[in-house]
């Protein structure tokens, strides 16, 4: 029963501390980029980290569940993977967190369990029932996260203006806040199809480890060739006030915190399931707004606290369903990277 009770506290400890790294990672990228490091470059650097991190881990571990041979098809998604995960999502996030604020950046991806079952359900690697009480609470559930995400977007870009002349009160959107929405909303949707494409893609390449190795590597090498072509290589770090040397560190360390996180999410998540892993993910937002608040003396409106509860009720409402979904039905023996296998589950 000890033993019990604190491996319970460990984990439920663990999983709050890796919202709080989360947190502080938005605003670090946040202030990386005011420095004038541009998202480019901070892809690069911190992606290349993470390949040097996972490939040795993925060589001791994983090198038997290699598959003989890359098909065309397989070298095709590995490909994708990395255009849409790192250099294309990466992207977005970092310029999305730029045109708007790190509290904002942690609260958008909430809505990506939801677009997840969307998708999966649209390609058919999810089931749904419309018979089933547990499928209509996920449709609406999905439906309040998008519908709390489009809020918070607002109501986050709009500020009121008293008009002098009518003596009236006006809404003025901020043309950079409501891009950046848009970035970060692009971002969510191209993170949550690229989780679908992956959950196949395992199916081919059952190595999860050298999944993420491989397609960091190739998505760097992606990022670096669209760089180049924008010619902002040479530009984006002469005009940082941040030296290589200390960039490389921070990359360096990024890598070890991320590769550290992500090992104790699966952890916690072979000890008591993906449901209770994904059900910390609001904290990191509560987290990032409290740093925001307290560090860059940023203000919440209370329309922006309406769209994330929106989105926070919705994303439990998903995870719920889904979570009594899974115990009403009889599991059978599939693989653990079954394409068949619903996503959530």
């Amino acid at each position: 029963m000890k033993k019990e009770m604190i491996e319970e506290v460990m984990i439920v400890g663990g999983l709050v501390m890796v919202q709080f790294v989360y947190a502080g990672n938005s605003l670090l990228m946040s202030h990386l980029m005011s420095l004038g490091l541009g998202p480019f470059t901070i892809v690069i650097f911190s992606t290349f980290a993470t390949f040097l991190i996972l490939s040795p881990f993925a060589i001791l571990f994983e090198r038997k569940q290699w598959p003989n041979e890359l098909s065309p098809r397989l070298i095709g998604k590995l490909v994708l993977i990395s255009f849409a995960g790192v250099t294309l999502f990466q992207s977005l996030f970092l310029e999305g967190i730029r045109l708007t604020s790190p509290a904002m950046a942690t609260a958008m991806p909430n809505l990506a369990p939801g677009l997840i079952f969307f998708i999966a359900w649209i390609v058919r690697l999810e089931k749904m029932d419309m018979k089933c009480v547990y499928s209509k609470l996920k449709i609406l559930g999905t439906l309040l996260c998008v519908f709390g995400a489009l809020t918070m977007s607002l109501m986050h870009s709009a500020s009121i203006i008293q008009d002098e002349k009518d003596n009236a009160s006006i809404f003025v959107f901020d043309r950079d806040r409501v891009v950046g929405c848009i970035y970060l909303l692009g971002a969510v949707f191209v993170l949550s199809t690229n989780v679908v494409l992956q959950a196949s893609t395992l199916a081919e390449f059952p190595a999860p480890i050298s999944l993420s190795a491989i397609t960091a590597l190739i998505g760097v090498l992606i990022t670096m060739l669209v760089q180049l072509l924008q010619n902002q290589s040479g530009k984006a770090l002469t005009r940082s006030l941040i030296s290589i040397g200390n960039l490389v560190g921070f990359s360096l360390l990024g890598g070890m915190v991320s590769g550290a996180c992500v090992s104790f999410n699966g952890w916690a998540m072979k000890k008591r399931g993906p449901v209770m892993v994904s059900m910390f993910s609001p904290f990191a937002t509560v987290i990032s707004v409290g740093f925001s608040v307290l560090t860059l003396g940023e203000s919440i409106c209370l329309g922006s606290v309406g769209g994330m509860s929106l989105m926070f009720i919705g994303l439990y409402l998903v995870l719920w369903a889904k979570g009594k979904e899974g115990l009403s039905q009889i599991e059978s023996f599939e693989c653990e990277f079954d394409a068949k296998k619903p996503l959530l589950s």
